[in-house]
């Protein structure tokens, strides 16, 4: 690490700039700085010990309306080349499941590697960003596939302006930076997957290219989500799903099950996005679109039906009933993906959990604000 030669002025304005003004910062955010910067979070903490107003809190307001006249050259340097991985807080998220239990793993800043299972459009994934946006903490995201292999992972050497230069992967920046590596769909990896094995075990990594050792920064951590629990797919569902290494899976630490969000939480989701799409009128859908999903997932759960309606799904069906305006176009579009059969009983269902009337939908779509909101799952 860097040795600190700068002023204690000029670190705070660089902390407070880091953190988008705020003047009053928590210990991970002192730690996610130390991280961007490559200082030693307790030489840093020591320079802010006059600072502290409680157990993890800084007030650095009265440091920053006094600037020391000394240019910040260095901070703002490190600033300006530091990019934030840090995920943008969704508006439309409710948290649910097991967000809580995640959030309190990346936050203890203990290196204890996870594996999320469950089906999918159930939120596993969108639910890790959120965790670290409220947390301030840089993600990587690595969306893996049966081609994932070392070299995508952990680096390589690449051609650059006529020169072979070392390019570090994911894995050795979620590494530096103490960031959280998310491993997305991890159970389509291959065999090759197990370069990671010593990473899961909280030993960074060695980079035989090079002949160098990277050590995980505080606060690094890596979170794997999957359909399945790393044993395959036997019902054809997940085709591509792979039968992972036991080893491997023996790393993860627990594993969390996510199961789709309950009715009550489902209808805040919905009411959420039509909020925020402008169509207030539609609230008098959620209720119907809710009670027809949970009564497909209780019929596919009870071997009824081969497929199953998603919390995703349900969104995808509110904005196509905001862009063209007829809920039973927007289900016709949203289940055309299912066989021809699944889809007719699907409709149907909707039919009678309404009272069976299309008619009273609005024929051109409801007016809405332009929006680059997408759907949270």
């Amino acid at each position: 690490m860097p040795r600190l030669t700068i002023s204690t002025e000029t670190l705070i304005e660089g902390l407070v700039t880091f953190n988008d003004g705020e003047t009053t910062v928590t210990t991970a955010d002192v730690k996610a700085f130390c991280a961007a910067s490559g200082y030693s979070f307790p030489t840093i903490n020591n320079r802010l010990r006059d600072y502290k107003t409680g157990r993890g809190k800084y007030n650095l307001e009265a440091a920053v309306a006094a600037p020391s006249a000394e240019p910040v050259g260095e901070v703002k340097t490190i600033i300006k080349e530091y990019q934030s991985l840090v995920p943008a807080v969704d508006e439309l998220f409710v948290p649910f499941g097991n967000y809580t239990d995640v959030k309190s793993v990346i936050k203890s800043g203990i290196f204890y590697p996870v594996f999320i299972t469950g089906l999918s459009g159930n939120g596993k994934t969108h639910s890790v960003e959120q965790a670290c946006a409220a947390l301030k903490r840089d993600l990587i995201r690595v969306n893996v596939t049966i081609e994932t292999d070392e070299d995508d992972l952990i680096g390589g050497f690449r051609l650059i302006a006529g020169e072979t230069v070392w390019h570090d992967g994911p894995v050795v920046e979620a590494l530096k930076r103490g960031a959280v590596l998310l491993l997305d769909e991890i159970d389509l990896a291959s065999n090759k997957i197990m370069c990671l094995q010593s990473l899961l075990e909280g030993k960074g990594v060695y980079l035989k290219k090079t002949n160098t050792y990277v050590k995980p920064a505080p606060g690094f951590n890596v979170i794997a989500t999957a359909n399945t629990k790393g044993r395959g797919c036997d019902d054809g569902k997940f085709i591509g799903t792979n039968v992972l290494n036991e080893a491997f899976l023996e790393r993860f630490a627990v594993t969390f099950e996510q199961e789709y969000p309950s009715p009550s939480i489902e209808r805040k989701i919905l009411t959420r996005n039509f909020v925020a799409l402008g169509c207030n009128e539609c609230l008098s859908m959620v209720e119907n679109l809710v009670t027809w999903a949970d009564i497909i997932r209780k019929t596919y759960q009870d071997g009824g039906v081969e497929d199953v309606i998603s919390t995703r799904r349900l969104i995808n069906i509110a904005r196509a009933y905001i862009i063209w305006g007829k809920i039973e176009k927007a289900l016709e579009l949203c289940t055309n993906r299912f066989d021809s059969d699944t889809k007719s009983v699907f409709v149907e269902l909707y039919q009678k959990v309404s009272g069976g009337d299309f008619t009273t939908e609005s024929e051109t779509p409801p007016e809405s604000p332009v929006t680059n909101e997408t759907p949270n799952f």
